[in-house]
Formats: C-alpha cells, sequence, structure tokens
C-alpha cells in the first residue's frame, strides 16, 4: 500500500499523533476497524497491592546507625550582632527574603554552620576522621575559584543597586534644591519690583512715605544651640555703619534744606540793621571809597537798595532732579553695603 508523500509543513505538524509506519503495522495485525485507525486502549484498573508496598516500604526503611545516615535536624545559628532566641513575635521580622541573594546564601550559611558544630564533636567521639587526607586531590561540588565568582558577581550586584539609589536621592535633591531657588529667585524679584514702584511714586509726589527705606527687619535665624545672644539681633546699626554715618552722612537732599522754608523766612535772628541792604562799610581802610558810598547812600539812588533776585523755575526743577538722583544713589549705596555686611 503506497501513500503518497507528505509535505514539509504536514509531516512536521504536531497535529499528526501517529505515523505511516504505526498505521501500516496496525493494519497488517488486523487491529483497524472502519472509522478507526488506532485502537485506543482502555483504562487501567486501580489495584491496592497492599503486600507490594510493604516490601517497598521495608527496603528503604532500615534502622540504621548514626554514622551512616549523618541527618540532623537544627534551626540556624543565631547571629552575632543578637544572640537572642527567635520568639513569634520577632520571628516575622527575621523571615528571609528569597529575592535578596546575599541573605539568602547567609541562611545557608548559618544553618551549616550550626550542623557542623552539633555534629562535628560527635564524629570525634565516634573517632570519625574530619579532614581530607593529603593525598586526595578529589575535588569537591564547587571549586573555590567558583564561589569567588559567585560572590564577585553578588557584589557587584550589591554596588549597581546602591548606586541606583544614590542616584535617585541625588535627583531628588537637585529637583528639591532647584525648586527652593526659584522660589527665591521671583520673591527677590519681587521686593525689587515693589521696591522700584515705591521710588517711583515717592519721587513723582503720589506718596510720602518712606517705609520702603526700612527694608527686611526680621532677625536672621540661626541655630538654637548658639545660645540667646546669638539669636537676638543687635539693636541699632553697626559701628562701621555708625562711622560710615558720621563720615559720608545719611543720605538725600542736604544742600539747599534750609531754602525758602518757613522758618528760614521767619528767622530774624542774624539781621542787622547796619548791614542790612549794602549800608556797612565795604572797605573800612579806604576813606574815599567809604565817603563815596555813604553819599550815595544818602542820596537815595536805586543803586544803594539792590533787590533780591531769585533763582528761575527752570533751575530750581534741574536742582530738584539733581537732588532726587542723588538720593537714590545714595540710597541704593548703603543697601548694597547692608547686603554685604549680611554677607
Amino acid at each position: 500500500m503506497d501513500t503518497p508523500p507528505l509535505s514539509g509543513s504536514d509531516s512536521d505538524s504536531d497535529d499528526s499523533l501517529v505515523t505511516d509506519r504505526e498505521l501500516q503495522d496496525a493494519f497488517s495485525r488486523g487491529l483497524l476497524k472502519p472509522g478507526l485507525n488506532v485502537v485506543l486502549e482502555g483504562p487501567k484498573k486501580a489495584v491496592n497491592d497492599v503486600n507490594g508496598l510493604k516490601q517497598c516500604l521495608a527496603e528503604f526503611k532500615r534502622d540504621l546507625e548514626w554514622v551512616e545516615r549523618l541527618d540532623v535536624t537544627l534551626a540556624a545559628v543565631p547571629e552575632v550582632s543578637g544572640s537572642e532566641v527567635p520568639t513569634p513575635e520577632n520571628k516575622d521580622q527575621r523571615a528571609v527574603n528569597p529575592e535578596d541573594d546575599f541573605q539568602r546564601e547567609m541562611s545557608f550559611y548559618r544553618q551549616a554552620q550550626a550542623a557542623v558544630l552539633a555534629v562535628l564533636p560527635r564524629l570525634h567521639q565516634l573517632k570519625v576522621p574530619t579532614k581530607r587526607p593529603t593525598d586526595y586531590f578529589a575535588e569537591m561540588a564547587k571549586s573555590d575559584q567558583q564561589m569567588q565568582k559567585i560572590r564577585q558577581k553578588l557584589q557587584t550586584k550589591q554596588a549597581a543597586m546602591e548606586r541606583s539609589e544614590k542616584a535617585k536621592q541625588l535627583r531628588a535633591l537637585r529637583k528639591y534644591g532647584k525648586k527652593v531657588q526659584t522660589e527665591v529667585l521671583q520673591k527677590r524679584q519681587q521686593e525689587k519690583a515693589h521696591m522700584m514702584n515705591a521710588i517711583k511714586k515717592y519721587q513723582k509726589g503720589f506718596s510720602d512715605k518712606l517705609d520702603f527705606l526700612e527694608g527686611d527687619q526680621k532677625p536672621i535665624s540661626r541655630d538654637k544651640k548658639a545660645g540667646a545672644k546669638g539669636q537676638q539681633m543687635k539693636k541699632g546699626p553697626s559701628a562701621k555703619r555708625r562711622y560710615k554715618n558720621q563720615k559720608f552722612g545719611f543720605g538725600g537732599k542736604k544742600k539747599g534744606s534750609k531754602w525758602n522754608t518757613r522758618e528760614s523766612h521767619d528767622d530774624v535772628s542774624s539781621f542787622r540793621a547796619k548791614t542790612a541792604h549794602g549800608r556797612g562799610l565795604k572797605r573800612p581802610g579806604k576813606k574815599g571809597s567809604n565817603v563815596s558810598e555813604l553819599g550815595a547812600r544818602v542820596s537815595g539812588s536805586p543803586a544803594s537798595c539792590p533787590t533780591p533776585q531769585l533763582p528761575s523755575p527752570f533751575f530750581l526743577c534741574v536742582l530738584k532732579l539733581l537732588c532726587d538722583q542723588m538720593w537714590f544713589f545714595s540710597f541704593c549705596r548703603r543697601d548694597l553695603e547692608n547686603e554685604q555686611e549680611r554677607k
């Protein structure tokens, strides 16, 4: 019976459970029936063979001596840092994390250490050698080189995890530092804009308050351990500030501050009748000039009574602008000096 050749996809298919050879063998034995290719075997009957089970149990259940078995059941050795006995309360806290390679390997090591500490004295009592002889050259399951490689790999992995955690902390600190720096810059810009607006209002005459000159008078917060002297700021300006104020002044307009005021107009303490309106002797040593001047005064000539000349409005305006600029520059200089002293 020739069968057509199967294609590569059909031959490699996992769906075909039987091969052509098996079908031919089944057909030759007469196992094929109409509608079926292979006769399926029926389910096996479960048999409870008690005698066979007991025989198997007797084979691996042997009452051998402990030296032949070398089995012990012990807990892990307590840690060196804390040798307290584990209790149900702290048992969950000291549970081994299966994801931590170092912790898992350390638990294996401590458990093996406990077995060695318990078994080694018994072996010595039974006079069983516990060390390899000098002529024993068989290798262990894992060589020392392989264990060193594993240790180096674990150390590299742990160092990479620590570097990752440090990088995360640095990124978080950097973000917080940028946020604080941005807030400080915005606060300084707002304070500067507020001060400039107050200065402009004062220059234009819209306000007569000088509160913006006081600035921020809050004491600088220091460490609590510095004591009461460090917490309380000194009242009044420093010695350096007082010396500069005495040398350069306090800023602001000084020249002409008493011109054309009510107090200067009402003040007549310096009035002298002899020297008023140019009646005094200009040159006491010259008789001729004094005689001619006296004659001119007696005659009542207009030259003897000169009229006072007042400054022009343009000159007053320019003078006011110059004074304002000088006051502004002195204020800025004082602000810079205060900031340097704070630093």
